[in-house]
């Protein structure tokens, strides 16, 4: 039996639906062939991973019964060096193929490395452009922030304070429910004129916040970047962090975080 055939039978062979001579012959294959050996531990990988993946339903009793009755009897023959450890090593190969490919993602995001500030500033960027180019950027559209904070209740994890409430100068456009790295945030739309002004509140701990900028804004100390073309405030109060973006000019966007960070004068 050479691969072409014994790949034909293999599903059928793995699940006992062969008969006892072929079930003999493709058994025989597979314990010499290390390239059809391999097909047939991906498919046992790929089966264990999706029986825990997908939600288990214990069988009736009588099905179980019926299917054992209906199992076949079938010699195990000798097995090859490969019939007896390939199963094994297949899995073990995988598992470390799977963790030389996480290692990267793992060193850009602080495993046993310095986690990079960079990642903030770049996470706000692409946040903002999410929300630029989306159709509907608000869940909630309102002018009013009295209306627009309250819809975030029960839709996050904490509550979001800003104390600005928007006006002529920087009209709130609305509310929606957005993420930042690896949490939930509060995303506020300010306008000014024609452009965009992104406000992301989120719970502050444990991110690779940069240090603060030389000149202070309203008594706090913003990280400013400017990353594609767009201006990025970042700084904390207490317990939660703030982000601005936008592409407005850098002194418009000081002027919003003031007004931010003190409240309306």
């Amino acid at each position: 039996m050479n691969c072409q055939d014994a790949r034909a039978h293999l599903l059928d062979w793995e699940r006992g639906r062969l008969g006892p001579e072929l079930h003999a012959q493709v058994r025989l294959h597979v314990d010499t062939c290390a390239l059809c050996a391999h097909e047939v531990s991906a498919d046992r990988i790929l089966g264990e991973l999706l029986d825990r993946q997908l939600p288990q339903h214990a069988a009736p009793l009588a099905l179980k019964r019926r299917l054992a009755a209906s199992w076949p009897v079938v010699a195990d023959p000798k097995r090859s060096w490969w019939g007896r450890w390939g199963r094994s090593l297949v899995p073990a190969a995988a598992m470390a193929v799977l963790v030389l490919a996480l290692m990267p993602v793992a060193y850009r995001y602080g495993i046993g490395s310095r986690p990079d500030p960079r990642v903030m500033v770049t996470e706000a960027v692409n946040d903002h452009v999410r929300i630029v180019s989306s159709q509907h950027p608000v869940d909630v559209q309102s002018s009013d922030m009295h209306q627009v904070k309250p819809w975030f209740e029960g839709r996050l994890d904490f509550a979001p304070v800003v104390r600005f409430l928007g006006d002529g100068e920087f009209p709130l456009e609305g509310g929606a429910v957005g993420y930042f790295v690896d949490r939930k945030a509060a995303v506020f739309v300010f306008r000014r004129r024609l452009h965009v002004i992104s406000l992301l509140v989120f719970r502050a701990e444990a991110l690779p916040w940069p240090d603060g900028s030389v000149q202070a804004i309203a008594g706090a100390a913003p990280h400013r970047a400017t990353a594609r073309g767009f201006n990025v405030l970042l700084w904390r109060d207490n317990e939660l962090g703030y982000v601005l973006v936008s592409d407005v000019d850098v002194s418009e966007l000081n002027q919003l975080a003031a007004k931010l960070i003190s409240g309306p004068s």
